[in-house]
């Protein structure tokens, strides 16, 4: 018996310490056994006590009057499928008639408890069946990347939502975008992480950084034009809205349409065009909205007028020519100056990381949901990093980008160097460089905690 006495409290030690250091470990080996019974043997009174079972058949009640028999016990919805992942559970439910999945949703929260997870969430597979992701640990106190993406063209991996699945940037779904966020609370590691996994991709990257190029320079290497300040920035976009007229005038002259042209050939955008005619896309990062919209004398609001007309065109007709907008600031409201709210309609992808007030994050998800905008200044300082992603279709979710070091940044740059494609119209706003240094591998691992 002191055998077996000390035994169990080496395991149990070893398990605590398996479940503080590695949590994702622990729930493969231990806390998945532990759950996955948890939930079966709770499942029926779980369901009833958050009302979500209902009340038998006329026909079975039928029977068991007819039989004297006992009341038949509330229907509880059937489980189709439980399946295990590396961050919790994904139950599938089929709903009994008369239920609605906004029944499951608006029961998340009581179900987390019920189930003793970390987080719960529902979403409608199909008509009758709904699907139950749950949480078993924080995935968001130290974030681990899976080590295989869906990547493809102009689609990266960029943070871990808190359910476990990884959120993608994918530019030709969502073309452009508004990243908002406090100074210290990861806007820019979230910037620098786009720029890491876009350097391995055949695409050109463009750069406004009115701070003197201290973000965005050191990873000029990669970048096909570079404007550290605002006049740059006034040519670097004017030359933009050129590229992106003469790309419509390839579009246009190679549409031929006609008869004989099958459907599947006419294309109004780049993608549709053959490899040797497509224009490589460009992906524009603007680092600091405000340095480009504030001004102090009227050459400068002139300048500032001339900016932002560039920057709503580009957003406006830039997806067809294969031009993406990236645009990061602290604030993005009215105060900005005219057409500052027009420029931020036609950013659909939002991303809204920790604020100081909440007008700030009304500024992001005002128009797109409530709920998000509470979410956002309810976001930690302690956990930077940690943001709001959200869309115009009013959907949201709490995401944690992997924190990246600028020299892990610099290193992936400087690999993929040779990538860097030139661009005609964008030539004079190439970044002047010294020496290549030598070709370092990349630093950046598929795994990363982060800070």
């Amino acid at each position: 018996m002191t055998w077996l006495l000390i035994v169990a409290t080496v395991v149990a030690g070893l398990a605590l310490l398996l479940r503080w250091q590695r949590p994702a470990w622990y729930w493969l080996s231990i806390g998945v056994l532990v759950a996955a019974a948890r939930v079966l043997l709770r499942y029926g009174s779980v369901m009833e006590a958050c009302g979500l079972t209902v009340p038998p058949s006329r026909l079975r009640l039928a029977l068991a009057r007819a039989t004297r028999s006992e009341v038949p016990a509330s229907r509880v919805p059937r489980i189709l499928r439980m399946k295990p992942t590396r961050t919790g559970l994904v139950l599938r439910i089929k709903m009994r008639p008369g239920q609605d999945a906004f029944d499951f949703a608006a029961s998340s929260d009581r179900l987390r408890h019920s189930f003793t997870m970390q987080g719960v969430t529902s979403r409608e597979i199909k008509a009758g069946v709904v699907e139950l992701r749950m949480t078993g640990y924080d995935v968001l106190k130290r974030v681990q990347m899976p080590g295989k993406t869906d990547t493809g063209t102009l689609r990266i991996p960029v943070s871990l939502c808190e359910d476990g699945s990884v959120r993608y940037r994918d530019y030709r779904e969502v073309p452009h975008a508004l990243n908002i966020g406090a100074t210290q609370s990861g806007k820019s590691v979230y910037q620098r992480r786009l720029v890491a996994e876009l350097a391995s991709q055949d695409v050109a990257l463009a750069g406004i950084d009115c701070k003197q190029g201290v973000e965005l320079g050191p990873l000029a290497r990669r970048f096909s034009a570079l404007a550290d300040n605002p006049d740059d920035a006034l040519g670097l976009l004017e030359a933009l809205v050129e590229r992106m007229t003469e790309t419509y005038r390839i579009i246009r002259r190679e549409q031929r349409i006609s008869a004989d042209v099958p459907d599947g050939e006419i294309t109004a955008d780049i993608w549709g065009l053959p490899d040797e005619l497509r224009p490589t896309p460009v992906v524009l990062l603007v680092d600091e909205v405000a340095e480009l919209a504030l001004f102090a004398t009227k050459e400068e609001e002139k300048r500032r007028d001339r900016i932002i007309t560039a920057l709503a065109r580009l957003v406006q007709l830039g997806r067809a020519a294969g031009i993406y907008v990236e645009i990061c600031g602290q604030r993005f409201g009215s105060e900005l100056g005219k057409s500052i709210t027009m420029l931020r309609a036609q950013l659909t992808g939002r991303v809204a990381h920790r604020v100081n007030d909440e007008a700030s994050a009304n500024m992001a998800f005002a128009d797109i949901s409530p709920d998000a905008v509470l979410a956002t200044v309810q976001i930690p300082t302690e956990r930077p990093g940690t943001a709001i992603a959200g869309d115009s279709t009013g959907g949201w979710v709490r995401t944690r980008t992997p924190f990246t070091t600028l020299r892990q940044a610099v290193n992936l740059c400087n690999h993929h160097a040779d990538l860097t494609p030139d661009i005609p119209e964008l030539a004079a706003f190439r970044p002047a460089l010294g020496p290549a240094p030598l070709k370092a591998a990349p630093a950046v691992d598929p795994v990363v905690e982060a800070a």
